[in-house]
């Protein structure tokens, strides 16, 4: 199927790695202009050539911290100048440590808000006037299966993301008549360093292994495996295509079947 977005600018954050490099590698292979970002200048630079050479397209890689503002914005600056603004972006950064409410410290709640929600208001207010001017427009933010069956460990976590959803949900709403979409893709377990350092957490704290903890997080699931980011970067792609233009303000769950939920 052609998407119908070859040649679109696409801005995809933290991206050197995981979910937000399988949405990266997908929106490539359908020929958009791509631009990347992480927190390692050097990592993301490695990234873009990889993804390069794969689908055959030139992808750019940027350093950026999400958590911080100035970054954001010097981002965008970056891409206009690089590729011009974005028709398509994707939110995503890096989650907020686990812990639960006897363990988080009161400070790392605003850590959290700024990584993971402000991150994505930031970056929206950043390409939504162009997008407006174009009539045209695809804004995805990759958020979490917690938002419908919050994770107990992963407080921070669950909280950032609810209220990111209800921005989202929001400026749905708003940004549909200008030909803008806005939706989420709520991620279960993928096989990504996210999830590596949740088993590694977990591990330690029900003194067990990694490998266990992985053996139980598949048991856990009705597909009896964890995700690949290139499947969840297919879906990405799809959300950002000419055929969703009637889809927005949703929440799309790639966990495969562990939500257990009606709606």
């Amino acid at each position: 199927m052609d998407l119908g977005i070859n040649g679109k600018i696409a801005l995809v954050t933290a991206a050197s790695r995981g979910l937000g490099r399988g949405c990266a590698e997908q929106l490539a292979a359908e020929k958009c202009r791509v631009a990347i970002c992480s927190r390692d200048g050097v990592e993301i630079k490695q990234a873009a050539e990889e993804i390069s050479a794969r689908a055959g397209t030139n992808v750019f890689g940027f350093g950026a911290d999400m958590s911080k503002a100035e970054d954001i914005g010097r981002l965008l600056e970056k891409v206009r100048q690089t590729l011009g603004e974005p028709e398509i972006l994707v939110t995503n950064a890096g989650g907020p440590p686990p812990g639960t409410f006897a363990s988080t410290a009161l400070e790392e709640y605003e850590k959290a808000l700024n990584l993971t929600l402000m991150s994505a208001v930031h970056l929206i207010r950043g390409v939504v006037p162009a997008m407006k001017t174009k009539g045209w427009g695809r804004i995805i933010a990759i958020t979490s299966i917690s938002v419908k069956q919050p994770i107990g460990t992963l407080l921070l976590s669950n909280m950032a993301r609810a209220g990111l959803t209800g921005f989202l949900k929001t400026i749905a709403t708003e940004l549909a008549p200008d030909g803008i979409t806005v939706n989420a893709l709520l991620p279960g377990t993928h096989q990504t360093s996210r999830i590596e350092q949740l088993a590694k957490h977990r591990a330690s704290e029900e003194n067990k292994s990694q490998e266990e903890i992985f053996q139980e997080m598949m048991a856990a699931n009705p597909s009896n495996s964890i995700g690949d980011p290139s499947d969840f970067g297919a879906a990405a792609a799809f959300l950002a295509s000419e055929q969703a233009q009637y889809i927005t303000g949703q929440n799309l769950l790639v966990d495969g079947g562990n939500y257990r939920g009606l709606i």
